[in-house]
């Protein structure tokens, strides 16, 4: 069983929150502009649309990635509108919790029915 963090349960509950009043259907840009407004409510500090430059040997190369919301420099948020989340997308939530050195993710899909099952809390 997973270890709880009451931190990404908290931001999870937010998240929750979004998907109970507007639902499933709309674009990942709505959801994302939900989630930040009740981030700001709650007091919670987050940067969105962060850009992630990748490193290749000893360049830093800018090549348009942006995490979807940063959360208190301690948790990263990938939203997704899908009709089901694929490895894929836990590759890029991984690939980008390694480049940017935070160690928990989370990653939701609120196309899911039920906002609880598109969701996955991923740590390096």
């Amino acid at each position: 069983m997973p270890e709880r963090d009451p931190f990404t349960e908290r931001v999870i509950g937010l998240a929750i929150d979004v998907h109970r009043e507007l639902g499933p259907g709309l674009l990942e840009s709505a959801y994302e502009e939900c989630l930040c407004y009740e981030l700001n409510a709650a007091g919670i500090p987050f940067r969105k649309q962060v850009p992630l430059a990748v490193r290749y040997k000893e360049v830093r190369l800018d090549c348009g990635y942006r995490m979807d919301v940063v959360v208190d420099e301690r948790v990263v948020v990938e939203l997704k509108t899908v009709e089901a989340l694929q490895r894929v997308h836990e590759a890029q939530l991984l690939t980008y919790l390694r480049l940017s050195g935070i160690r928990t993710g989370l990653l939701m899909n609120f196309n899911s029915p039920v906002l609880k099952d598109g969701i996955r809390r991923l740590v390096l």
